[in-house]
């Protein structure tokens, strides 16, 4: 990057019927280099408000930061011509935080859960194995190149 990256998160009423009481979004583009600003600025928008246990606060930027990372390194392939488009529903009991690339996405069931010694080494599957342990629920489009993550409130 040669200049300064200025991010810019939109937080506003959702129109949602189904309570959301906050919408987070935000577009990045697709460079690594952004990701722990990104993180930063949604989580920050994310947890504004609300008293939150430390805990919460870490899963959230630790999820945000995988699905952040596969989006812009496997579904765009860091191609900086693509945008990486966060969208967070904040709900009284629950943050709901979807993170979308433009890259033609994965079949999420055919990857293996890394949890045996011979896949230590293996190049993918420990973010997504991250994400859902991690989170209280995992979703994904139907072309593979959404995901949702569900974190509760305590």
């Amino acid at each position: 990057m040669t200049s300064p990256l200025r991010l810019c998160v939109r937080r506003s009423p959702a129109l949602d019927p189904g309570g959301a009481a906050t919408l987070v979004t935000l577009r990045l583009p697709s460079e690594v280099g952004c990701i722990e600003e990104a993180v930063e600025l949604v989580t920050r928008h994310c947890l504004a408000g609300h008293p939150t246990a430390e805990r919460t606060r870490f899963r959230l930027k630790v999820v945000l930061s995988e699905a952040l990372s596969n989006a812009i390194v496997r579904g765009n392939r860091e191609d900086r011509g693509k945008w990486v488009d966060i969208r967070a529903e904040l709900y009284p009991d629950a943050i709901r935080v979807y993170v979308t690339d433009e890259g033609p996405g994965f079949n999420p069931s055919a990857i293996p859960e890394p949890i045996h010694p011979e896949q230590l080494d293996e190049a993918g599957g420990r973010g997504l194995y991250l994400i859902k342990k991690l989170v209280d629920a995992v979703q994904f489009n139907e072309q593979g190149n959404s995901i949702c993550m569900i974190l509760r409130r305590p």
